[in-house]
């Protein structure tokens, strides 16, 4: 916890709005989707599927297989206060839907699924596709159940581990023409399942070859300890990067090769 206000701290003095951005990009991806503040029709829906889980008193059994959790002692945990501890916040969830939106995002991937909070953000436009991992049966159960509820047809749940399905995903890239590998890439891939650098870095690499030029890969908790700081800096002074946002709890990559290589350190 010390850690990670130490690292707010920093962020802070570092950190900007709007002003002063001279990539005309970035410039408008944070005052016309970061800053946003209208009211948008998929909010409605985001906002039930989270008070859905936060009145839900079921006891479950969680499988950690990422970093661990600092709020929880137990692997005995009520939905509610996993929605509320560990599920993405409302605040987070409206500007991923926004973000989705701004970037006409068709083709996602999301690494640690959770209850599904914001896998609901990602696909409550009803036109963004969506495949999503989650390891622990238990947590996925409670998510299919939540995407049944709400309708969201648009998502394809893999309980597996995050490996497995890295290398599936890549494996079938590599073995099938040019023409099939454009369809498989992805223009999202939201990293939430693994807060440990060396599963972050290998995950990272491992999944470049699904992105293009217009793709961005958003990193959950790039603070969250020393070593996910340590892989954030790799990630971002990798060549193929070329703009890179750090908003504390999110890093955002671009691979826009037009652009000159540049970072952000951007208050939302």
């Amino acid at each position: 916890m010390l850690f990670q206000l130490k690292s707010y701290i920093n962020f802070l003095l570092k950190s900007q709005n709007e002003h002063g951005l001279h990539s005309p990009f970035v410039y408008e991806l944070v005052t016309r989707c970061f800053y946003d503040t209208s009211e948008h029709s998929e909010y409605e829906l985001i906002k039930e599927y989270r008070n859905d889980l936060l009145r839900n008193k079921e006891i479950i059994e969680v499988e950690d297989f990422g970093a661990g959790s600092r709020v929880f002692s137990s692997n005995q945990r009520p939905v509610h206060a996993i929605a509320k501890n560990a599920g993405v916040t409302l605040f987070r969830a409206k500007l991923l839907s926004r973000i989705v939106n701004y970037l006409n995002i068709e083709n996602a991937l999301e690494l640690g699924t959770s209850l599904g909070i914001a896998s609901a953000a990602i696909t409550a436009n009803n036109s963004t596709t969506l495949t999503t991992v989650e390891g622990c049966k238990e947590t996925a159960k409670i998510a299919r159940q939540q995407f049944q509820k709400f309708h969201l047809k648009n998502v394809d749940l893999r309980i597996d581990n995050i490996e497995n399905v890295v290398s599936d995903l890549t494996g079938t890239l590599r073995n099938k023409n040019i023409e099939q590998k454009t369809s498989e890439k992805f223009d999202l891939i939201y990293f939430d399942g693994n807060h440990q650098k060396q599963a972050t870095l290998e995950y990272f690499q491992k999944l470049l070859p699904l992105a293009h030029n217009d793709s961005v890969f958003i990193f959950d908790d790039i603070h969250w300890s020393a070593e996910m700081q340590e892989a954030w800096k790799e990630i971002i002074e990798h060549p193929q990067v070329r703009v890179s946002i750090d908003t504390f709890q999110w890093g955002f990559i671009f691979f826009r090769s037009e652009q000159v290589k540049e970072h952000f350190t951007i208050r939302v």
